[in-house]
């Protein structure tokens, strides 16, 4: 096995090519990557490959990277992407304690269903103390029968946070 240095890569026939330094500047090869099940990843140019010979003549392949920025605690697992000069762009970070984030962790997801729920039954509260209000009177000290409200309020019947489903993200 030998560590390389990557140049560049393309796709052939739904297989992913690895331009690569190998010994030298002059020692320019290529050959195909392997990946784990599930997971189509493309390297950057200057990362550091572990390149392997294998037991077919001419078959080289390119079974891994050097990550130089691990931040995974014992037991967690991070899936990232980076941009094209290898600056990480996002990430989902799992972690040991049984917790996940995607994108970092200055914010919180919540549970749609559970939310639509509480506003729905906002949005009826809202409702029920609207019309309250509107069909109210109040009592005049002048002779003649009691008057109705001198402001009515509009009912709330638009008021949605459907469009607020990311159906694509599940949770427990």
């Amino acid at each position: 096995m030998n560590i390389v240095k990557v140049i560049s890569t393309k796709l052939q026939e739904s297989k992913r090519f690895i331009k690569f330094v190998n010994m030298g500047k002059d020692d320019i090869q290529e050959c195909n990557t392997i990946q784990p099940h599930g997971i189509d990843s493309n390297p950057v140019k200057d990362m550091v490959a572990l390149y392997a010979k294998t037991s077919e003549v001419g078959k080289p392949v390119i079974v891994g990277y050097v990550n130089e920025n691990q931040v995974a605690e014992i037991g967690g697992s991070r899936l990232y992407s980076t941009d094209s000069d290898g600056v990480e762009q996002i990430a989902i970070y799992m972690r040991a304690d049984g917790t996940a984030e995607i994108g970092g962790d200055a914010d919180f997801l919540a549970g749609f269903n559970d939310l639509k729920a509480g506003f729905d039954e906002l949005v009826g509260d809202v409702r029920t103390l609207t019309t309250a209000h509107n069909l109210h009177m109040h009592p005049t000290a002048a002779t003649g029968p009691p008057s109705p409200p001198t402001v009515t309020v509009p009912v709330a019947t638009t008021a949605s946070i459907d469009a607020a489903k990311i159906a694509s993200l599940k949770c427990p």
